[in-house]
Parts: C-alpha cells; sequence; structure tokens
C-alpha cells in the first residue's frame, strides 16, 4: 500500500495484547498487535504502532507528527480493581452508618454467577471491602431524604476522624453521606477541613467528596464508585500520563484521550476518570453505532466475541441504551454505562464434561489469551474451544495472529480425546464439532433472548458481528433468526479500537433530581419543576464546562446537550429523555418535556401503557457536551466486479463438517475486492481473525470493505 498521512491512533491495551488501529486522511486504517507490557504500557503500545505502520512502509518517527487525535482504551485500571490492587483509602460516612460499605448491597453476594448458583445460598459470598472497617470512620450529622438538616455536621469529631485516618497511613480520603446529593453542603465542609487539618501537619493525600464526582440517589452505588475513583481509577492517571508523555516524545501534538463508559471519550485528565474503568466492549458498540449512521442502519444488534466473552448490546432508532447502576468486579456503581450484556462464553472458553450429567458445559472461565493446549507455551491443559477450532480445520494454525503464535493440532487432538470424545463415546472430530455446535446455539439463544427480552425481533434489526472470534462464529449464532441482514467488517479483530477512533470527545455529567408534579397541576407547580430542572442543567454546564477548558476548548466551541430522566409518578423504572428545548421558563416549556417523554414511552413499552393519570416526576438531570474531532472515514472503493481475483485464492483444506470431512476453499481476507462474492464452503483468512462461510452460505464484500452474509433459504 501506498505511504499515507496517518490521522488518527486509536489504542485498545488488553491484557496480553495491544491493539493499535491507525486510520490516515483517505480513510484506510492499518491494524498493529505486539505484546502488552503491563509495567508500561506505552512500550507494547509503540511496537504496536511499528508493526501496523509498517504495512503502510512508515515508521512511528515519521507518523506520529502528522495525527491529530489519539484514543485509548484498556483494562489496567479494572485489572487493578479485579486484583485489588489499589491504594489504601480512608473513609468517612455519617456515625452510625461505619459498617454500609462492607455490607454492600446482596446482589454483591452472586454477582457474576451462574444462574443455579445464585439459586443456592451456600455459593454466595461477599468480596473484602475496598476500604476495610478499621479505616472507617463516622461523624455526626443527617439529612433527610428531602435534604433538610435534622442534626447538624459535629466539627469536633471531623478532626479526630481525619487525624486518625493520616495516623494509619491512608493514602487518600472518600466522604460519603446519606443524602448529601440533596445538601452538599456538610460533604463540602469535611472535604474543607481535611485539608487545612492536613496543611497543618504537613500531610497531603487527596480528598474525594462523593457529591463532586456522582451527586447520585443509593449510597452503596455512590460510595462505591467514589471509593473507586480513590482506589483505583485516580492512580491510573500515572499510566495515561505516561502514555501521552510517550506519543508526545515521538512527535504527536494531541491530547490523549479514553474512551468512557457513557459512549465518549474524555481527557485522562478529566475529574471522573473512573468512567474510563470499562472501554474495549464499549468501544465496539460506539463503532456499529457511528457505521451505522454512515451506513444509514438504525436498528443494530452488536455482538462481540473475544477470547473470553459474548458482548451483545442494541442500538435502536439510532440510539444506545444507558444504564445508570451497573455492576463491575462484582460492586454495583453510579456510572451511566452503555447497557450491554455480556456472557462468558468465548474462543477461549474451557471445555469440560459434567460428571453428574455426562454432558459438554462451556466456560464461563476460559484461557483467554493462553488460546488452549494446542499452544504449549500457553501452559494449559484443559480443552478450549479454539482446540476444537484446531482439530476441525476451521483455523489454519500456521497463521493464528499472522503466524505469530504456532499451535499444534496434534497436542489439541490428543487433549479432546482424553477428556471428551473418550468419556462420551464420539470420535474426536464429532466431540469438538459437537463443542462447537453448542457454543453457536448458546450463543444464538443468548442474542435472542436479549432481543425477545427487549420486545423486539430480530426481523426488525441489521447484526453486527466483530471481534477476533466474531467471523469464526457469524454464521453459526444467527442461523434461523431471520436478521434483515447480517455485517461483517473486514476491520472486525480491530473493530472496537476503531469505536474508540469514532467515539466523540464528549463529557456527560449527572444529578439526582425528585420533581414531583401532579396530575391536574396547575402553571405556578410546572413552573417551579421547570426551574429546578433548569438550575441542575445550569450547575452540570458549568462542570462540563470546566473540564474542557481544562483541554484548552472554550464554552462556546461546545455543544451542549441537555436531557432527563422522567416517569410516572409511582413507578420503578425511569426514562432517558433528550430535552426538546433548551431552557425552562413557562408552563408550556414543561408541557414539552412531558410531550417528549410520553412519545418515548409509547416507542418503548406501548401507547396503551401510558399512565398520565398518575402524575409525573423528575428523577434526575443530565448535561452532555461534546466538541467536533476527527474521526475515520469509512472506506470507499470501486467495484471490481462478482468474481474474486486469482491471487486471493489460496487452495484448499479439509475441514470435519457436519459428520465428514470436505473440502473448503481458502481465501485471503486482504486480497478480496469489493464486488466480490464467494460461495461457501469457504473460509477467509486474515492474520487477525477468520470468516467462515459454510456450505449453502454466500457472502458479499460491499464498497465499504464490509461483508454481507446471506443465508441459504430454505
Amino acid at each position: 500500500m501506498a505511504r499515507a498521512n496517518a490521522q488518527i491512533l486509536a489504542i485498545d491495551a488488553g491484557g496480553t495484547m495491544t491493539d493499535t488501529f491507525i486510520i490516515n486522511d483517505k480513510g484506510e486504517f492499518v491494524v498493529g498487535k505486539a505484546q502488552s507490557t503491563p509495567e508500561d504500557e506505552s512500550i507494547g503500545l509503540l511496537n504496536s504502532a511499528r508493526d501496523a505502520l509498517s504495512y503502510w512502509g512508515t515508521t512511528v518517527e515519521e507518523a506520529f507528527p502528522q495525527l491529530v487525535a489519539g484514543v485509548y482504551s484498556g483494562t489496567a485500571m479494572l485489572n487493578r480493581l479485579v486484583s485489588r490492587k489499589g491504594r489504601r483509602v480512608g473513609l468517612i460516612v455519617n456515625k452510625g452508618m461505619e459498617d454500609f460499605h462492607r455490607m454492600g448491597r446482596a446482589i454483591q453476594a452472586y454477582l457474576g454467577y451462574s444462574y443455579s448458583d445464585r439459586l443456592h445460598l451456600n455459593t454466595h459470598r461477599y468480596d473484602p471491602p475496598l476500604v476495610p472497617r478499621e479505616l472507617t470512620r463516622g461523624v455526626t450529622e443527617r439529612v433527610d431524604l428531602f435534604g433538610n438538616v435534622v442534626i447538624p455536621l459535629y466539627e469536633h469529631e471531623v478532626e479526630q476522624a481525619v487525624v486518625e485516618l493520616l495516623e494509619q497511613n491512608v493514602e487518600a480520603i472518600v466522604i460519603s453521606f446519606l443524602h448529601s446529593y440533596k445538601y452538599p453542603a456538610h460533604e463540602r465542609r469535611v472535604r474543607d477541613m481535611a485539608k487545612e487539618i492536613m496543611k497543618k501537619r504537613g500531610q497531603e493525600v487527596p480528598i474525594f467528596a462523593s457529591v463532586d464526582y456522582y451527586p447520585v440517589r443509593k449510597e452503596s452505588h455512590r460510595t462505591n464508585t467514589t471509593i473507586i475513583e480513590a482506589y483505583a481509577a485516580d492512580p491510573s492517571r500515572k499510566t495515561l500520563s505516561t502514555i501521552d508523555k510517550r506519543v508526545k516524545e515521538k512527535g504527536a501534538k494531541f491530547d490523549l484521550r479514553v474512551m468512557a463508559s457513557h459512549g465518549g471519550t474524555i481527557s485522562y485528565q478529566a475529574n471522573e476518570l473512573a468512567r474510563t474503568l470499562v472501554s474495549g466492549p464499549i468501544g465496539g458498540v460506539v463503532g456499529a453505532k457511528y457505521l451505522g449512521e454512515y451506513l444509514g442502519i438504525r436498528n443494530i444488534a452488536c455482538s462481540d466475541i473475544g477470547g473470553t466473552s459474548f458482548d451483545m448490546a442494541l442500538i435502536t432508532q439510532g440510539d444506545l441504551s444507558i444504564n445508570t447502576s451497573p455492576d463491575m468486579a462484582r460492586l454495583v456503581l453510579s456510572l451511566p454505562l452503555v447497557a450491554m450484556d455480556t456472557v462468558g462464553a468465548g474462543a477461549g472458553s474451557f471445555v469440560r464434561i459434567d460428571p453428574n450429567f455426562k454432558s459438554i458445559t462451556l466456560g464461563p472461565d476460559s484461557a483467554g489469551y493462553r488460546v488452549g493446549v494446542c499452544n504449549p507455551a500457553g501452559g494449559i491443559e484443559t480443552v478450549t474451544v479454539s482446540d476444537c477450532h484446531v482439530v476441525l480445520g476451521l483455523i489454519n494454525p500456521d497463521n493464528f495472529l499472522g503466524g505469530e503464535v504456532k499451535l499444534y493440532p496434534e497436542l489439541a487432538y490428543k487433549a479432546i480425546k482424553e477428556q471428551i470424545a473418550d468419556p462420551l463415546g464420539l470420535t474426536v472430530e464429532d466431540a469438538a464439532y459437537g463443542v462447537i455446535d453448542l457454543l453457536e446455539s448458546q450463543l444464538r439463544n443468548y442474542l435472542e433472548s436479549m432481543i425477545l427480552g427487549k420486545g423486539y425481533s430480530p426481523s426488525q434489526y441489521v447484526c453486527f458481528s466483530y471481534g477476533g472470534g466474531g467471523p469464526l462464529h457469524t454464521a453459526g449464532y444467527t442461523k434461523g433468526l431471520g436478521f434483515e441482514d447480517i455485517l461483517v467488517p473486514a476491520w472486525a479483530a480491530g473493530f472496537s479500537a476503531f469505536g474508540c477512533g469514532a467515539a466523540d470527545f464528549e463529557y456527560r455529567y449527572d444529578k439526582t433530581l425528585d420533581l414531583n408534579v401532579s396530575p391536574n397541576a396547575g402553571d405556578e407547580e410546572k413552573v417551579e419543576a421547570g426551574q429546578n430542572l433548569q438550575l441542575a442543567w445550569e450547575e452540570l454546564s458549568d462542570k462540563v464546562a470546566e473540564e474542557f477548558e481544562k483541554n484548552n476548548f472554550p464554552r462556546d466551541k461546545v455543544e451542549f446537550r441537555l436531557y432527563f430522566r422522567m416517569q410516572y409518578q409511582g413507578q420503578l423504572n425511569d426514562l432517558e429523555i433528550e430535552s426538546p428545548i433548551t431552557q425552562v421558563r413557562t408552563a408550556a416549556d414543561w408541557d414539552k418535556l412531558v410531550e417528549a417523554f410520553e412519545e418515548t414511552y409509547s416507542r418503548v413499552y406501548a401507547k396503551a401503557a401510558r399512565s398520565p393519570e398518575l402524575g409525573y416526576s423528575v428523577t434526575g438531570a443530565i448535561v452532555r457536551g461534546i466538541t467536533e474531532v476527527p474521526k475515520p472515514k469509512i472506506p470507499e472503493e470501486p467495484l471490481a466486479g462478482d468474481i474474486p481475483p486469482e491471487k486471493a485464492y489460496l487452495g484448499t483444506r479439509n475441514v470435519y463438517w457436519k459428520g465428514q470431512w470436505v473440502k473448503a476453499d481458502i481465501w485471503a481476507m486482504e486480497s478480496l475486492k469489493a464486488g466480490n462474492r464467494i460461495k461457501g464452503f469457504a473460509i477467509l483468512e486474515s492474520p487477525a481473525t477468520t470468516f467462515v462461510v459454510p456450505p449453502g452460505y454466500e457472502t458479499y464484500l460491499d464498497q465499504h470493505r464490509i461483508f454481507h452474509l446471506k443465508e441459504p433459504r430454505e
């Protein structure tokens, strides 16, 4: 490929491999891979970037000065949290509430468990709290749920609490009081007093008041999230700062952005860095939304298979769903997170025989990057799904990660025979095929259940399949579901990194409100509620503007989008609605908000379910600020006709399929041209992924380098 001007660097730093996705000014892109380097992630990043740029015959030193944007997503922060290797944090709460953090919510006892384990109490357990009881202090104060001060703050107790925590060598202090989102003054007073006390003592540790970060209801969620900010997120700033520094040393002029949980990107200097805790899978959903907007597709079922998990999300009428009380690392949190369903079923999932029922079980644990028994360097002894791929001939053992990892089919064959085939009385090939069939039927059930469970049908959606393992199983897990179309981007393996590059530079702030308006409200009641919502929007807009100013974006360059959360009075669940107006001044303005809510409610549930006779509750205010940043261009290639070029054909390979060995045509994915049609049985190979086109199926490569998979008609 001719050398081109690199424009955007998108990074997906996993626990083992670091992917870089580099896009040029023509919308062309290259994907690089390198081993991750946890002790200094910038090393793996630069090695991966060198690998990518080698396809363009250029170097990091030549290309980086041309870059206009860089976006990072990674797992370092989440790994720090999961492995409990964070800061020593102290916690100040209401006196009498010193144990609520370690008690947690009941759901935290079984988060991440299978359905059967959730049913049995003896399998439940609580993880040790992030802040142990001995580092928790209570001070007297009480605010009721309406924001009224019932007991004033006992300031003399504050000094004692702060001093005792400092004497225990805490590295950060978190402050979280009941109902502080309604009355933030007490938390802020403790914060300011702590700073004064530290100044006098000549000690300094960071202070985190929950109202400065997450002024929302649900104290367990809010406290957990603020603790994570102090425990894992803030220490990760150093990692991100090092990456930013290293890329600038190579000539880059941009400030590093990080993928955030709400689907936008934020600066690594952002106030709320815990929002970047999970980023890789979200990048894929954001990439799907961006690609869908370009192609004019409004309803998308996202499906992402990696080594460990199967991630699913729905984009309906062009909108992502946001979950405001998600869970992560067995903790309930107060973060706006793109709504996704994840199951522990991926290409690296372990395969075992259930001793009671003599049936095959998959996962939920996996070999991840170590692949399986077929990779002796991984040290794995239990059979994985990837071992079955190798034995069946579905993947080329000499082309895994472009040949970087050599796989040995004979090792996989022996392990499958001993662990799966012999106990079941099957041939090795039938056992391996059964594993793949079981995996795909499970994934198909998960995907169908997610869509039907939200009240939709697969026929209303286009399925996007991506991730390193996605194209391998696309046909299997979409079979018979009746999707409108099935799309597999040629860059499926790097799709999450692509999504990072496609994300807006966006800050989002939320605030809990309790504004109740009766069904027969007069103008005065509506105006008062509207004014309180307006005040919340103004407060949040100032916070958004402040974050952008840190990155030298003045307020007038920021596009502010206003949202509110509303429900009928007495309901348990609210809806997030984009406001049709920018200011609420009159009763007529309030009516416009209600109208927008009613329209959304009718779409999400049903017109007949509307209940205006109950009155309305506004439960939250949200402000999103967005600025224009460079984004990748979707490839545009001239159509070259149905017949693929001869150089793309690599010959045939024996593949075990439905009880017999058959020959499959092997094609080099990168050599195929726009307009080419390939009939199954075919396997399309690329260094980072493998796309299986079963017998009877056909795939068509369009001008955007996206494969469309066509299922045979029954």
